[in-house]
C-alpha cells in the first residue's frame, strides 16, 4: 500500500494521449521520511508515520521524537494492514502509478459564521408581501411542549474547516524531479492546504 503527504497547487488539465481533456488538482509531495513504525505487539495497532515539510528548528519534544532524521515539522500516521518500510526510509511520488486509485483526506474550506441556507441550503421563506426580514431565518426550531432545543438540530454557526476524505480517484500522472502528481477531479481544501493520499487497498490499478 502507498501513502505519502502533500500540499495542494491548484487545479488545471491534461491531455491524454488519445485528446480526451482530463481535470486534475496538482499536489505538491516532497519526499517524506518515515518517522515511525507501530507494531501490533508494542503499539495496540500497526501504522506507518510519515514527516513532511522540512525545517531547521523545531520544539524540543519534536526533535527529540525524530532524533537523526531529517526535522519534519508534519507528520501524520497511516494505518496498515503490515508494512517493509522501516524507520529512516523515504516515500515519494513513484509509488503512485499512473491509475492507481487514491483515497485523499484534507481540510476544508472554512467559511466562518454561516446562515442555514448556506450552510444547510434551507429554502427560506418567500419574499412577498408581509414578509419583513424573514426571508433568511431558520423558522421554528423547537416546540412549547419540548421545552428545549434538541441535538443536532441544524441552525447557523461555523462552516467548513472539517476533514474530508474524497475516495476512488484517479492518479493521471507524476512527476519524480518536481515531485508533483496529478490526481483526476478535486480534492478537498485551500491552495497549500495538506492532503494525506492513501492507494486503495484491493483495487489499486483502474483499467479503462
Amino acid at each position: 500500500m502507498s501513502f505519502i503527504i502533500g500540499r495542494k497547487i491548484e487545479m488545471t488539465q491534461q491531455f491524454k494521449e488519445d485528446g480526451t481533456v482530463v481535470p486534475v488538482t496538482l499536489i505538491k509531495a516532497e519526499p517524506n521520511t518515515v518517522t515511525q513504525v507501530r507494531d501490533l505487539e508494542r503499539d495496540g495497532y500497526t501504522a506507518v508515520q510519515l514527516g513532511s515539510d522540512v525545517k531547521t528548528t523545531l520544539p524540543k519534544a519534536q526533535t527529540g521524537h525524530i532524533k537523526d532524521l531529517p526535522l519534519t515539522k508534519t507528520m501524520r500516521e497511516f494505518r496498515v494492514d503490515g508494512t517493509d518500510l522501516k524507520r529512516g526510509d523515504t516515500v515519494t511520488v513513484d509509488a503512485f502509478a499512473p491509475g492507481t486509485r487514491v483515497d485523499v483526506i484534507g481540510l476544508s474550506k472554512g467559511r466562518g459564521f454561516a446562515g442555514v441556507m448556506k450552510r444547510y441550503h434551507f429554502h427560506g421563506k418567500n419574499a412577498t408581501h408581509g414578509t419583513k426580514d424573514q426571508e433568511r431565518m431558520p423558522g421554528s426550531i423547537a416546540s412549547q411542549r419540548q421545552g428545549k432545543v434538541i441535538k443536532g438540530k441544524r441552525m447557523a454557526g461555523r462552516m467548513g474547516a472539517e476533514q474530508v476524505t474524497v475516495k476512488n480517484l484517479e492518479v493521471v500522472s507524476t512527476d519524480l524531479q518536481t515531485s508533483v502528481i496529478a490526481i483526476k477531479g478535486a480534492v478537498p481544501g485551500p491552495r497549500g492546504g495538506l492532503v494525506m493520499i492513501k492507494a486503495r487497498s484491493g483495487n489499486t490499478i483502474w483499467h479503462a
